[in-house]
């Protein structure tokens, strides 16, 4: 899923739609925010390392540990 031609996406912390942004570049934020909670949700050992790290659904940023478990179960963007 990456991208030789874009810069690596470097750990830090990021909101919702940010991140969701680069996954689906080519998505509005809205759908590209509702595909990666999707994925995140479908994917139970990505779900159970976030609620290790105190994650809320609600919240809007990511930490940059969550970034990371993001990266880790996903691939990076």
């Amino acid at each position: 899923m990456k991208n030789e031609n874009l810069t690596p996406v470097r750990p830090r912390p990021m909101g919702k739609g940010e991140l969701a942004m680069k996954y689906a570049p080519n998505l509005l934020p809205d759908s590209a925010v509702k595909r990666l909670m999707k994925w995140i949700r479908l994917h139970p050992q990505l779900t159970a390392a976030l609620e290790a790290t105190h994650y809320d659904p609600k919240q809007r940023i990511f930490t940059v540990r969550q970034v990371e478990l993001i990266f880790e179960y996903l691939g990076e963007p």
